[in-house]
């Protein structure tokens, strides 16, 4: 099997850059490096090529293994010919490899093997010649034993006696049937056969257990679709309700089409002794043996398509929330609401450090509103408050009230709040690391504290929270956890070096996000810093205890040192580089802070490759030197929609059809998106609300965190439920 091939045939990419990228991978190199700087090396791949890359390539050599294993238990058998051999080597799927190992497998104890105890075997080869001249019966009384003596009194004799009894012809036709079935059920061609027309033309169906109980399932109380037009989110709710004993959930597949094809690979010829009974062994075959492990490929494959798709909209939206831009230079007062515990408050100045912390309790039970008017505003005033920062939980929507109300009190402070999406903040605050970070605090100073900082640097804030914990995905906690870790691991490794860090401020909790960069080298850069000062030079990396050379090429570029000795160090140009902006710099005839004419320079190049080459780079590395000179400092959240800064609030009550309003995309599935209008109860835009065109996916419309212009449906008090849409001319006129 040729997989630079196969791969680059999935990507649609030439082989030489899978050849270039596989060499890079197993020379140790991780996907944020390669994507960045060895474009020339593998044709400009992107992170998410890279990582489709990877995982296949790990697929595909594990196959190969198995092929070996398989390859190796066959020929000690044996029984590996040339032809079977090549059957192995060619197949790209584990599920393929493993229906033709299947006759060569050693199994448990089955019918035919203890049919095959009993001398069995021979009747079975008679009757599938199909050349019988008389009655199956008078053959099958040669293999009849009856009852055979035990060696002993013991039980051990006993039952080996008995399994070695054929009491009479009939018995000898069933394990002679059982030995037939069994060989139908192994045959990897008619397996192949079965697998694809029961998922061209067979069904997934569901029916409730009883009927009478109330649950979030009972669209699927009775329910039946082709499974070939099933979509991931019903994969995934049918497992849930079943995995929660309220579903019974099977597969319907064309039975009389499947046993039509069995019968006609089976059945050679029309003798009238052996047709009956070979019909009703196809049937036990089909019945006992191949459907209940065909229904359990389908729907495991059916499984792990609807988890990988549902992972792959966890990543994207993991990815949006996680490059949300910063509000940067603010004091924000971040807000924990509760009700009985009270609402927790922490002020976080510009630089995320902690000014002050205190309890209030605006809320029911305690209910005491304006005392806690009166030392919010007392904050607001001493530390300089600009943003308020309120958690979405619970208590969330009165808290909200009371913020409005204080506002509209001190309009000169011109304080405006922002509805923070708080997933993961419980988590964080009761971590080993938030202990470490606040050992004086307790858990709600911490979660309050997160909440503030949220708004002033998500990316730094968020990299703190188990992945999985964040919130912006479906049906997270069902799937493959070590999949989706993976997964989610990639897109915030991804993230952080897209952005790069502070080399002299960035946390050891960010720190080992970079390229290179492990958890304890981390903890060694901080430490560094804390005795040694500031990082004043890239090359200062070096003397960090365990990181090497190759952990150093690896983390350099995404390492920021602003105010440094070399300029260069507070771009994304590698030091590997740094000859060559020298160069470009000296054709321009400029200096590294003079970006206006870097870009008036970039604008007017015509023979890129002519410059590229007298400086020693490829194309793509002199655009790379290029942008990080246009814009040194430059944040790549900067293009992404700001968060929604509110100064009044809105109830659900006063939400009437028609309505157009503003509002911050917080999670996209797979039927929608949900959005966040400002009335605590996020509202579900359904995928045939979000755009005149057909789309195969809320993505294709819409991230987490844009913001978008809806209009109101419907609403329904009761339920909680509000209906969107993006695409009525009210909602589009207004952008």
């Amino acid at each position: 099997m040729n997989i630079t091939k196969i791969i680059a045939e999935e990507l649609k990419v030439r082989e030489a850059q899978v050849e270039a990228a596989i060499k890079l991978i197993d020379e140790g190199n991780t996907i944020p490096f390669i994507s960045r700087y060895r474009k020339e090396m593998t044709g400009s791949l992107n992170d998410e090529q890279l990582r489709n890359l990877d995982e296949r390539l790990k697929y595909l050599r594990s196959l190969e293994e198995r092929k070996e294993e398989i390859l190796r238990s066959i020929d000690d058998q044996g029984k590996l010919t040339d032809e079977l051999k090549k059957k192995i080597e060619a197949a790209e799927k584990l599920v393929t490899l493993e229906d033709i190992y299947r006759p060569y497998k050693v199994k448990k104890a089955t019918r035919a093997s203890a049919a095959k105890a009993r001398g069995l075997e021979p009747l079975a080869m008679y009757i599938l010649k199909q050349d019988a001249t008389e009655p199956l019966e008078k053959e099958a009384e040669k293999y009849v034993t009856g009852e055979i003596k035990p060696d002993s009194d013991s039980k051990a004799d006993k039952v080996r006696a008995a399994a070695k009894e054929v009491k009479d012809a009939a018995a000898a036709l069933a394990g002679a049937s059982d030995i037939i079935a069994e060989m139908i059920s192994d045959n990897a061609d008619y397996r192949t056969y079965i697998r694809k027309v029961t998922v061209e033309d067979g069904s997934l169906t569901s029916k409730a257990k009883d009927k009478e109980t109330r649950s979030v399932y009972e669209n699927y109380y009775e329910y039946e679709e082709l499974i070939k037009k099933v979509a991931g989110h019903r994969i995934l709710a049918l497992n849930r309700g079943e995995s929660e004993k309220i579903l019974t959930v099977s597969v319907k597949a064309p039975v009389e089409n499947i046993l039509s094809y069995l019968e006609r690979k089976v059945i050679t010829a029309d003798n009238e002794f052996t047709a009956p009974f070979l019909k009703e062994t196809v049937a036990d075959s089909y019945d006992r043996l191949i459907a209940p492990s065909i229904e359990r490929d389908i729907r495991s494959e059916l499984t792990e398509k609807a988890e990988d798709g549902a992972i792959d909209v966890f990543g994207k939206n993991l990815k949006q929330l996680l490059m949300q831009p910063p509000i940067a230079g603010q004091t924000v007062l971040g807000w924990d609401p509760a009700f009985r515990t009270g609402c927790k408050l922490a002020v976080v100045d510009p630089t995320g450090k902690v000014l002050d912390t205190v309890v209030i309790y605006p809320t029911e039970p305690q209910k005491k509103i304006e005392e806690s008017k009166k030392t919010v505003k007392a904050l607001i005033k001493k530390y300089g408050i600009t943003l308020i920062s309120v958690g979405n939980g619970t208590a969330s929507r009165e808290s909200e009230q009371v913020i409005v109300e204080m506002l509209k009190e001190i309009p000169e402070a011109g304080v405006k709040y922002v509805i923070t999406n708080e997933a993961g903040a419980s988590v964080y605050s009761a971590s080993k690391l938030a202990t470490e970070e606040f050992p004086e605090f307790d858990v709600g100073q911490r979660s309050a504290t997160s909440i503030a900082r949220r708004v002033q640097d998500p990316l730094s804030e968020l990299v703190k929270i188990d992945p999985k914990s964040i919130g912006v995905g479906q049906y997270q906690h069902d799937m493959n956890q070590k999949k989706l870790s993976e997964k989610l691991g990639g897109v915030v490794e991804d993230s952080v070096n897209e952005v790069g860090v502070d080399a002299n401020t960035a946390s050891a909790a960010l720190l080992q996000y970079i390229s290179g960069i492990s958890s304890v080298i981390a903890k060694n850069i901080v430490d560094y810093r804390e005795k040694n000062g500031k990082f004043t030079d890239r090359k200062q990396f070096l003397k960090v205890p365990k990181l090497g050379p190759k952990a150093y090429e690896q983390c350099a570029g995404f390492m920021r040192i602003n105010d440094g000795k070399e300029p260069l160090d507070g771009t994304s140009v590698h030091p590997e580089s740094y000859e060559a902006a020298g160069k470009l710099l000296s054709i321009i005839g400029c200096g590294i802070k003079d970006g206006a004419a870097i870009r008036d320079y970039d604008a007017k190049l015509k023979d890129r490759k002519g410059v590229a080459e007298s400086i020693g780079v490829g194309v793509p590395t002199l655009d790379d030197i290029l942008r990080a000179l246009e814009k040194p400092g430059r944040d790549p959240r900067e293009d992404m929609p700001k968060p929604i800064l509110r100064s009044d609030v809105l109830d659900m009550k006063d939400l009437k059809p028609g309505m157009v309003l503003k509002g911050t995309v917080r999670n996209v599935i797979d039927f929608g998106a949900f959005v966040d209008i400002g009335v605590h109860q996020d509202g579900l835009v359904h995928i045939s609300q979000m755009s005149d065109r057909y789309i195969k996916h809320p993505l294709e419309a819409v991230s987490v965190g844009d913001i978008v212009n809806v209009e109101i449906l419907s609403v329904d008090q009761e339920r909680k439920k509000i209906a969107l849409s993006m695409k009525t001319e009210n909602a589009k006129a207004a952008r």
